[in-house]
């Protein structure tokens, strides 16, 4: 009999054996819409807290499942390396979704964003690195900090990097079609689709209610 067991205190066990289901998030697409960029044509992540439209609606379903999964962000966010916006205006809009989701009441054990980009015009930016969508470092570090089983986990995103992310890691993977990023889907197949993030998590729940 162990000391814990005398004394009558809960047995801690090693974080390794501490197995838990995590959803990881990409952002723009997902929990707030692209922004219309004039200067290209094309729809991307905001540039600023004035064009950020996050959708209120589809973050409330994340409330279905914050009982059993950790909820993660994880996104690649450039503009500032490629000259579009500043690292202010790039912080100001990671901390207006956070707040929204905060005020849903909605707990994200993190969000990991990727500043680079291999043909950044900021020097220090300019990397090929591991945590830039499609690769997998990030989900592999929130696996090694928070003990999440990625077997058991998914990834939810609406381009082809955030598939091939979740798939590289081993995560089932959900592609939200939305129309705005058609452009960045070239025929990746993800495990599951849909339409928008309400969707993909009424999707999860019917996939562990079948289990």
């Amino acid at each position: 009999m162990t000391r814990s067991e005398k004394l009558g205190e809960p047995i801690k066990f090693p974080i390794s054996t501490l197995k838990t289901k995590a959803i990881f998030l990409d952002r723009d697409g997902v929990l707030n819409d692209l922004a219309f960029n004039p200067a290209n044509g094309e729809y991307e992540s905001p540039h600023s807290r004035a064009t950020l439209e996050v959708l209120e609606s589809e973050i409330s379903a994340l409330k279905n499942v914050t009982d059993r999964y950790k909820i993660f962000i994880v996104s690649n966010q450039p503009s500032f390396a490629k000259g579009k916006t500043t690292m202010d205006d790039t912080h100001e809009v990671a901390s207006a979704v956070m707040t929204e989701l905060i005020s849903q009441g909605i707990k994200i054990e993190k969000a990991y964003y990727c500043y680079h980009h291999p043909e950044a015009l900021v020097p220090e930016l300019k990397v090929r690195c591991g945590c830039r969508k499609p690769g997998t470092d990030f989900l592999l570090e929130a696996a090694a900090e928070f003990a999440v089983d990625l077997g058991s986990s998914w990834m939810i995103g609406d381009q082809d990097t955030d598939i091939q992310c979740g798939a590289g890691a081993g995560c089932r993977t959900i592609l939200i079609e939305n129309p705005r990023s058609a452009h960045r889907r070239k025929g990746v197949i993800p495990t599951y689709k849909a339409g928008n993030l309400t969707q993909a998590i009424n999707l999860i729940l019917r996939v562990e209610s079948s289990v």
